[in-house]
């Protein structure tokens, strides 16, 4: 396997620090240059923020609100520091909603995800990512770039073709979703072609074990990113396989869903970034997706914070007996007792009826009190169970649907 990518990946907790205090600030001044960024940190002084506990006091960005000031203001709703024209690329995902990209610098970051999976010089990328509209393609092509790989831009289906190619141009890794790769081997066996990919760098998707295993029976070594199009490379598996490493151009924050506040190490929240690049720098965005933070350094020696991976999606927000129940709901509950830890909202069916149940726990036999605080905070009535702390599963979820419509 590779060496480490740059110097970057290996600085002690204390460098660590003194590097944040100066990028933060630089970061927030930078983004208080884009229009829409400088209304949201009209009152915020850059020089203030210069560590973890001041960004958290920062307002949250959440997609919606990007897509509504995308409407108003097209194509980046004010959240870029560049004009349109001023890009290389402008990206449409599903919603619809525009991002940006550039051609230079790797401006995604996918490059350390590719040299710690051990693509360089020498290798030939099979991109089955899509080059049209979103902007997957373009973010593993200008990964494999950065650390000299040759791509076929091969992009989606076409899986004949695909194995065509592989065995003719000599593809030695896969890029692409977790699962597409089995197609291309499956088809590439039934025609009778031994593929010469050693590698497989896949995202936006679930990586099963059983998949993972498949792969390497065939002597594919598998790793996985977690990338988002609005942020580029988040956090990359190594060749520890023991969580994902941060990567080195954004701040990762996991957060109590629906509010911007930070959970212990370990429990499991929603994961709230704050990218550096000053073309577009979000700042305390919401990714919608649930993670935690893993103890330690890795195993492979990087020292950037590790989390969990994927676990699922923050928005619980669930219909109950007609009325919207939202996660910032249950935050506003709980934030009116300082006694609570966490509490959960338990929908379920009562013969024919919806029924909610709150589970709080407490140290305190307080049920009439907080289910009369329930009824204000969340605009419905339902049973309260007080639990004892450290009951409820570490899970992330604050609302739970058991409903069955089948």
């Amino acid at each position: 396997m590779p060496g480490f990518y740059d110097e970057l990946e290996t600085r002690s907790a204390e460098e660590r620090a003194e590097w944040l205090g100066d990028a933060l600030p630089a970061a927030i001044g930078r983004a208080k240059t884009a229009p829409a960024l400088a209304r949201l940190l009209r009152d915020v002084d850059p020089a203030s923020v210069r560590d973890r506990e001041a960004l958290s006091r920062l307002p949250v960005i959440r997609k919606a609100e990007l897509t509504e000031a995308q409407k108003k203001n097209p194509p980046f709703g004010g959240f870029a520091t560049r004009l349109a024209a001023e890009f290389d690329h402008i990206f449409q995902s599903p919603g619809p909603i525009y991002e940006p990209g550039r051609r230079d610098a790797d401006w995604w970051r996918l490059g350390r995800f590719l040299h710690a999976a051990g693509v360089g010089r020498g290798d030939i990328v099979q991109n089955c990512f899509a080059y049209h509209l979103t902007p997957a393609g373009m973010m593993f092509d200008s990964g494999a770039r950065a650390v000299d790989a040759a791509v076929l831009p091969a992009g989606t289906g076409q899986t004949d073709l695909q194995v065509r190619a592989a065995a003719d141009i000599g593809c030695t890794v896969y890029a692409g979703t977790p699962d597409f790769l089995k197609i291309i081997l499956e088809r590439a066996d039934e025609l009778g072609e031994a593929l010469p990919i050693t590698r497989a760098t896949v995202a936006g998707g679930a990586l099963f074990p059983s998949l993972r295993e498949f792969y390497a029976a065939r002597g594919i070594s598998t790793l996985q990113c977690y990338a988002t199009a609005d942020l580029g490379n988040i956090a990359y598996e190594t060749e520890a396989i023991d969580g994902m490493v941060v990567d080195e151009g954004v701040v990762v924050e996991i957060v109590r869903p629906g509010t911007g506040d930070p959970v212990a190490d370990g429990e499991v929240g929603e994961v709230i970034v704050t990218t550096l690049n000053p073309d577009y720098p979000l700042v305390r965005f919401a990714t919608g997706d649930l993670s935690a933070v893993l103890p330690g350094a890795s195993p492979c020696g990087r020292t950037n914070m590790r989390i969990k991976g994927w676990m699922g999606r923050a928005d619980q927000t669930t219909k109950i007996k007609g009325m919207f129940v939202r996660p910032e709901q249950v935050a506003d509950f709980v934030s009116r007792h300082p006694e609570i830890a966490r509490a959960r909202v338990i929908a379920d069916r009562e013969g024919e009826m919806d029924a909610m149940t709150v589970q709080v726990e407490s140290p305190r036999d307080a049920n009439g009190e907080y289910a009369a605080s329930v009824a204000e905070a969340l605009k419905l009535k339902g049973r309260v169970e007080v639990v004892p702390p450290g009951t409820l599963p570490n899970d992330g979820l604050v609302i739970e649907d058991r409903r069955k419509y089948d």
